[in-house]
């Protein structure tokens, strides 16, 4: 850095500096380097000026206060963002950079198999995250399992300088219609959706030793609140009805259960009924694969029978194709299906009902006579 210092406004032609940051924060001039030209009335002297401390004082020593402007870089930041400079510097936003491995599911069980998310696991892995129950299938994912399995790992990777691996599990569909208990889970980190288990539209983060056990950093900065996890005044009241939701689940989950399981078996077997002729397929129906006690994922078999085309005739039915956070993908069948290994043709008829706590048979001989005819429409137009 040069410093281009005038004085003497008219007999002082230029004085040029270099000059170097010192850790006591001041600026000092170089001695090796430092040359002053000393111009009086016309005639022109050159001599090497010393450092020593009254110099420095006469000349007026640079001392940096700003630091709450702007701060210098640590050479431990200099090295870092050269490494990478050298070893990064491809387009992170490219298709080609891989910020995730995404593992897909057995089309056998339409499952995440445990091996195979082993088998994907790099040396750079720090997190697996995962759906403890799929929304759409409502396949149960076997997440114990891996968490044992993550944790053999974890103490292999340890010895070798490795870092650890987390464990996430997204439990929005789990909490309500099943067991979710987080010391069998074996998880880091569990996401709870309090919509889901009849809660206000609230969440929580479950997490294992917080920012000791478990690193846990905030997304949003501002007031102390949530031990500066995330700032905001709390929102009391729908708090409240979240732990009042949990506490329900807690006491009546397995009457929940019993009762939700017993509505959707029937369920399909009135849809297997009355649609034995025309051809009907449950899409995650598979042995061996657990599911949600609520949801039932089918397909109507027929050319002009797409899932959205049949519920636009339904007069007492209100239900959906998919996962509503995808509901822009207006024409196209539900990816989760597709890499389910079911063929096109049959995904996009799909249909996903389930059933809450308060469905009863009655509900379900309507809805289906109430399909029987949107089917029938739908056929009748075709050919007419």
């Amino acid at each position: 850095m040069f410093e281009l210092l005038r004085r003497n406004n008219q007999s002082l032609r230029s004085e040029v500096y270099d000059l170097v940051f010192n850790r006591g924060g001041s600026w000092r001039m170089e001695e090796a380097q430092m040359k002053k030209v000393l111009v009086n009335e016309g005639k022109k002297t050159s001599g090497k000026m010393s450092c020593d401390k009254e110099e420095n004082s006469s000349l007026g020593r640079k001392i940096y206060l700003d630091y709450n402007a702007t701060t210098p870089l640590s050479p431990e930041v200099i090295q870092t963002v050269t490494e990478a400079m050298h070893e990064a510097w491809g387009n992170p936003s490219s298709s080609y950079i891989e910020e995730a491995t995404f593992v897909p599911v057995s089309k056998a069980t339409v499952q995440v198999e445990v091996d195979d998310i082993i088998s994907a696991v790099r040396p750079t892995t720090c997190l697996v995250s995962i759906m403890l129950a799929n929304n759409e299938t409502g396949v149960i994912m076997p997440i114990s399992e891996l968490s044992q399995q993550i944790q053999a790992l974890n103490r292999k990777r340890m010895a070798s300088g490795l870092p650890r691996i987390l464990v996430h599990t997204d439990a929005a569909q789990m909490i309500g219609k099943g067991r979710v208990d987080v010391q069998e889970l074996g998880v880091d980190y569990l996401t709870i959706v309090g919509h889901k288990f009849y809660a206000p539209r609230i969440g929580a983060l479950y997490v294992r030793g917080p920012g000791i056990t478990t690193p846990l950093h905030p997304m949003l900065f501002g007031g102390g609140q949530e031990r500066n996890f995330r700032p905001g005044t709390e929102n009391t009241p729908m708090i409240a009805g979240l732990g009042k939701a949990a506490e329900l689940v807690n006491k009546y989950c397995e009457v929940y259960e019993a009762h939700m399981r017993k509505v959707r078996d029937y369920l399909e077997e009135r849809l297997e009924a009355v649609f034995e002729e025309q051809g009907i397929h449950f899409n995650c129906r598979l042995k061996g694969t657990r599911r949600l006690c609520n949801t039932c994922n089918f397909s109507i078999l027929g050319s002009g029978l797409q899932g959205r085309l049949v519920l636009s005739r339904c007069k007492t039915l209100l239900a959906s194709v998919g996962a509503a956070c995808h509901s822009e993908e207006v024409d196209q069948p539900s990816s989760i299906l597709l890499s389910s290994g079911i063929p096109y043709s049959v995904a996009q008829n799909a249909l996903r009902l389930s059933v809450g706590r308060s469905t009863s048979k009655e509900d379900v001989d309507l809805i289906v006579e109430d399909l029987k005819q949107a089917v029938a429409q739908l056929q009748e137009t075709r050919f007419s």
